[in-house]
């Protein structure tokens, strides 16, 4: 498996990647209906680096990384990952997770934060948990789930230094 950024050729294949996981609407705070389109362009957004993980041609997952937030906050930065459902559970999520925080150093920031991470995802908050992020905060049924309902959302945090 090789890490790299993204190029425009794999557009098509990051969108037969994002469309799944927006269309479920159990993991991120993104429309279900979202257009394939818009789905890509939210994706890759200026702000945004974004790098995909690969096997040969084949797409295996996706990340981006950005600051967190303006001035201040800038020094902390905020990452999204999906995974492709045909490479689920091969180690793509860890891989991506210790090349994202490689790359965080790389770009100057000092921690990571992710501001919503659907509590009902046990799969990304264990390997986050793993990762020595700790959850810093919890949002009591922030997360309208389609099948479970209302469940918590956590902020968890890691400091790079």
């Amino acid at each position: 498996m090789q890490i790299r950024p993204l190029r425009d050729t794999d557009r098509p294949a990051l969108g037969d990647m994002l469309e799944p996981v927006f269309r479920a609407g159990d993991t991120y705070t993104v429309d279900p209906d979202i257009s394939r389109g818009d789905a890509i362009a939210f994706w890759t957004a200026a702000e945004k680096s974004v790098f995909v993980a690969e096997d040969g041609d084949v797409l295996l997952g996706t990340y981006y990384i950005k600051p967190n937030q303006a001035g201040g906050g800038a020094h902390v930065c905020n990452c999204g990952y999906i995974t492709a459902a045909h490479a689920a559970g091969k180690g793509v999520a860890r891989a991506m997770l210790a090349h994202s925080l490689d790359e965080a150093k790389a770009q100057g920031f000092r921690a990571m934060q992710y501001n919503f991470v659907v509590s009902s995802n046990t799969r990304a908050v264990e390997t986050w948990q793993r990762a020595g992020f700790e959850t810093v905060g919890r949002l009591p049924k922030a997360f309208n789930h389609p099948r479970l309902g209302y469940v918590d959302a956590l902020v968890m945090f890691k400091s790079l230094e």
